[in-house]
């Protein structure tokens, strides 16, 4: 029996392997490997910028294009736009794979259901990492409705399947693309990559892009209260270090004052950094700096402000052993089991309370939480099931389609 042959489509903008800040990229360095593990033959349409040791990399754009994706949509979408056309146009003039695995946001899904119609094109998965569809509570902060575009999706779904990254995120879909769900699979990640540390230092960390989705002021505001150290690493609207973050600052004339993230962190976030000493930021971390700023933590504080999808930064915490008090949002109840490797919160007072309590959290639970349901094996393994369920319904759908053509034909 031939090997499964797998074409994944990672988005444009960072390369693969990662090196530093990467959220779906991180998730498919896991994914790949792990495949390579279960015997499947893995090809990846990515940028060209660097490669993974032993996968066949095909790239239309030969660097990162990372740098673009703070411009408004108009000027992005061709990127990605194009990328997406160059990897389905390989992917027809080979012919010889199995399926598709897609993780580049609505012009993905779009473009391949349309192409599921041709028989060159083997069915397809698409990886829904985000955003949420919209509910009546984004409507009401302002936010674009997305439910029209995935209702428009449903009619031309054919041979193309969803995937969501939890069951939180895929409740609240249109019934009406529904049929095209395949069960959720968990992000996940290479647990021997984060060290487990058993005895942690006093202080408490943020680890997440600045954003009022992140709620990062709320845990400012409580490490107040409670005299606690708190550092707080991520990227300001793109910027990685303190240096450059206080130089935009400074300058009135800043083109980031024109970004949300650069506001929100000026606004809510600065004030705390220059009145309390322990409260500070830590720029972008990577590698071995980011290991051990997050295993040497008391605990990871996640104040969502939204219905958070997934959350990688809390899984990689659990791994190095770190607790996590995690408002009670989006997918946290799925990763956090309240008391064992972490709290949930419904109100700031709860919040308060449990970064009191953290010292009750064994850190082995945490790390073992991840072996269980988050770890980049569990993970491949589960995607592999998904794709030959896929490539089943696919099947039938096609025979269904066959019949319906031949019905059609004989009432004429």
């Amino acid at each position: 029996m031939s090997r499964l042959r797998v074409a994944i489509i990672a988005p444009p903008w960072l390369a693969l392997p990662i090196k530093g800040y990467g959220g779906i990229e991180l998730v498919l360095d896991g994914l790949i490997d792990g495949l390579k593990k279960l015997d499947v033959d893995v090809e990846v349409f990515a940028n060209g910028e660097h490669k993974t040791r032993g996968i066949k990399t095909h790239s239309l754009y030969k660097t990162e294009q990372f740098k673009e994706i703070h411009r408004p949509g108009y000027e992005t979408l061709p990127i990605m736009a194009a990328h997406m056309q160059f990897a389905l146009s390989k992917i027809k003039e080979d012919g010889g794979f199995d399926i598709i695995h897609d993780h580049n946001g609505f012009i993905g899904p779009q473009l391949l259901a349309w192409a599921s119609a041709d028989p060159d094109i083997p069915p397809i998965v698409h990886t829904h990492h985000g955003p949420p569809f919209s509910t009546k509570e984004m409507l009401a902060q302002g936010l674009p409705d997305n439910r029209p575009y995935w209702e428009q999706m449903a009619n031309h779904m054919g041979r193309a399947f969803i995937i969501g990254i939890s069951d939180a995120l895929m409740k609240s879909a249109p019934s009406a693309l529904k049929p095209y769900i395949l069960p959720s699979v968990y992000n996940a990640i290479d647990v021997e990559r984060f060290p487990f540390v058993e005895t942690k230092k006093n202080y408490f960390i943020t680890l997440a892009r600045f954003s009022q989705d992140k709620g990062q002021h709320i845990a400012a505001k409580l490490a107040v209260k409670t005299k606690s150290r708190l550092r707080m690493a991520g990227t300001v609207a793109g910027i990685e270090s303190s240096r450059k973050l206080l130089f935009e600052l400074a300058n009135p004339m800043s083109n980031y004052r024109n970004m949300a993230e650069f506001r929100y962190y000026s606004d809510r976030i600065l004030s705390y950094t220059l009145r309390y000493p322990k409260i500070t930021f830590s720029g972008n971390l990577k590698g071995p700096r980011k290991n051990k700023f997050i295993s040497e933590a008391k605990a990871l504080l996640f104040p969502i402000d939204w219905e958070e999808p997934f959350g990688m930064a809390v899984i990689e915490a659990l791994a190095c052993g770190t607790p996590v008090v995690a408002m009670n949002r989006g997918a946290m109840p799925e990763i956090i089991e309240h008391g064992v490797n972490g709290f949930l919160a419904n109100n700031e007072a709860e919040f308060l309370e449990y970064m009191q309590r953290i010292d009750e959290i064994d850190p082995a639970a945490c790390r073992q939480s991840v072996i269980d349901k988050f770890s980049k094996d569990v993970m491949a393994t589960a995607y592999l099931a998904r794709y030959e369920q896929a490539i089943k319904l696919s099947k039938k759908s096609t025979s269904t389609a066959k019949a319906s053509k031949s019905a059609k034909r004989a009432k004429k």
